[in-house]
């Protein structure tokens, strides 16, 4: 990994994580490098994106992305992901039932928001399904480190994972429970009288010294998440106060 990470647009959060910030939707992408193995948190939004993504991944590690973890399934977090042939892809439990159920409400959703016809066709007919369901929680070892992934939801949508890579001080990647660059978006997919809960157990899981790693905008601490978990409490009506 001799390639400044910053060169190729990337912010270095320990030795071995990083995470870019994409353009147009600000989504984020993670990636983390063990010795034996490569796991790439959410792959863009189109399978043009996905083939950056996968260039610099292996620019920046000199192997190939041999995990995929989808965060939640809307189509700015998982386009991409057929760029990377034979990766395993993890999601939560049932999210590929969605998926695979919803295609044309995925290409729709994608043109909506300002991807190309062609490319929102392109990536949905090549779309690849979770192939490992994470329920609870999954260790995944990479080689000298274990990743742990963990389905925390529902919140942001039906099917919330996280992602924590432990270190000297640990990142969580959160997915759209966390959103820094604007107020979190509730769509119709959302549930949002356990979005509160979820990000109580995000919070467990990283706990108050980690980075926290939003799935649009910059990287905060758990101050912030406990802030827009209260925040979205008093939004949707959940009387429960935090523990």
């Amino acid at each position: 990994m001799d390639i400044a990470w910053e060169e190729l647009g990337w912010e270095r959060l320990a030795a071995r994580v990083g995470r870019r910030r994409l353009p147009v939707w600000d989504c984020t992408v993670g990636l983390v490098v063990g010795t034996d193995s490569v796991l790439l948190v959410d792959p863009g939004s189109s399978l043009r994106e996905g083939a950056e993504l996968r260039s610099q991944a292996e620019r920046l590690t000199g192997r190939r992305v041999t995990h995929l973890a989808y965060t939640h399934g809307h189509f700015d977090h998982v386009l991409g992901a057929a760029a990377f042939a034979g990766a395993e892809v993890f999601g939560a439990v049932g999210l590929a039932g969605v998926l695979s159920a919803e295609r044309e409400e995925l290409r729709a959703g994608a043109v909506a928001q300002g991807l190309a016809a062609d490319e929102a066709e392109e990536a949905v007919d090549a779309l690849v399904l979770p192939r490992h369901p994470v329920s609870g929680e999954w260790t995944l070892d990479l080689g000298g480190l274990q990743v742990l992934l963990a389905n925390v939801g529902p919140g942001h949508t039906g099917h919330d994972l996280a992602v924590l890579v432990p270190g000297e001080r640990e990142v969580v990647f959160c997915g759209d429970l966390v959103e820094e660059s604007g107020e979190p978006q509730a769509g119709s997919d959302a549930v949002p009288g356990q979005w509160p809960a979820a990000l109580d157990r995000l919070l467990a899981l990283g706990g108050e010294d980690a980075l926290y790693v939003p799935g649009h905008g910059a990287v905060v601490d758990a101050r912030f998440v406990h802030e827009q978990r209260d925040t979205l409490a008093n939004r949707f009506g959940v009387s429960r106060a935090r523990d």
